[in-house]
């Protein structure tokens, strides 16, 4: 199969720059349209009491800071000399995944790049992974990139 637009989800973490890397160079490589986004998560603000709160100024704290972290993504795929678009979907009480698995559908992605913490046991149960619920919803081909804490050191290094 030849991937020509690849949907990378990013988050700042060291892990998702991970994924972020593999992207980019697939997308150098292959010659692929390269989609970076980062999903606002507004689920954290409707938990908040009402009384006093200016969710106009939570929600508009949470998009400065995506737009920050797409424009990190975005210099770190020109400075690979790949040239990327983004987009800043938002969810509002449904998971990051859907939020990924919706964008993937929109751009009619090839390929979803994402990076993963390769969590087991009893922290994969407590804190879920959005790169396996991100495999478990989508029909696009999804490429788990470890990140650091999880890959193995090479030899001879």
């Amino acid at each position: 199969m030849s991937y020509k637009k690849i949907l990378v989800p990013v988050d700042g973490s060291d892990t998702s720059n991970a994924g972020l890397k593999e992207a980019i160079t697939l997308a150098a490589t292959l010659g692929a349209r390269l989609r970076v986004i980062h999903v606002l998560d507004m689920t954290s603000i409707l938990n908040i009491p009402e009384g006093g709160t200016d969710f106009g100024a939570l929600e508009n704290e949470i998009k400065r800071a995506g737009t920050k972290i797409i424009e990190t993504a975005l210099a770190t795929a020109e400075g690979q000399g790949v040239r990327a678009d983004s987009a800043l979907p938002k969810t509002h009480g449904t998971l990051v995944a859907d939020g990924i698995v919706e964008e993937a559908r929109r751009f009619k992605a090839d390929l979803i790049v994402i990076g993963t913490h390769g969590r087991s046991g009893l922290k994969r149960m407590l804190m879920g992974s959005n790169a396996e619920q991100v495999v478990r919803s989508t029909q696009v081909p999804v490429l788990l990139v470890h990140g650091p804490e999880k890959r193995a050191p090479q030899r001879g290094k």
